[in-house]
C-alpha cells in the first residue's frame, strides 16, 4: 500500500479528520481521536492502527510487523506494518477500518450523534 492509498482509504471513512504531525506523518482521527498514523521507517511507508487484542497477540510477531513504537510500550494495542511482508493492502484495509470502529466506539454517544457515526 502506498501512503497515498493509505490517505484515500482513512479520507472515505466518516467524519475523519487529518493532520500532518510527528515529523511529517500522516494522522487520521475520528471525534479527535487517532485511529491510523502512516509515517516513514527507513525512506520507506510505515502504517500504525489500533488493533484487536487478538490481532495484537496473532499479528505481533509476524515479519514486517511488530507492536508500534511509542503506542505500544505503554501498554496500548497498536501495531505497525512497517515492512515488505507485512499483509496484503486488504488485509491491511480491514485493520485500518476496525481501528476507526474502535475508536468510535469508543466515542460518548453525544460526539458520535454530533458526527453522525
Amino acid at each position: 500500500m502506498t501512503r497515498d492509498e493509505f490517505n484515500t482509504i482513512c479520507d472515505g471513512l466518516k467524519a475523519t479528520t487529518h493532520v500532518v504531525q510527528w515529523g511529517n506523518a500522516d494522522v487520521w482521527k475520528v471525534g479527535g481521536k487517532v485511529f491510523a498514523i502512516c509515517g516513514w521507517n527507513d525512506g520507506k511507508a510505515a502504517f500504525t492502527f489500533k488493533a484487536t487484542d487478538l490481532a495484537f497477540e496473532v499479528l505481533g510477531n509476524e515479519p514486517g510487523i511488530r507492536p508500534a513504537p511509542y503506542l505500544a510500550s505503554r501498554g496500548m494495542k497498536w501495531l505497525q506494518v512497517y515492512g515488505e511482508r507485512g499483509m496484503s493492502d486488504a488485509s491491511l484495509c480491514e485493520h485500518i477500518v476496525t481501528s476507526y470502529e474502535m475508536v468510535v466506539a469508543k466515542l460518548t454517544k453525544k460526539k458520535r450523534a454530533e458526527l453522525g457515526v
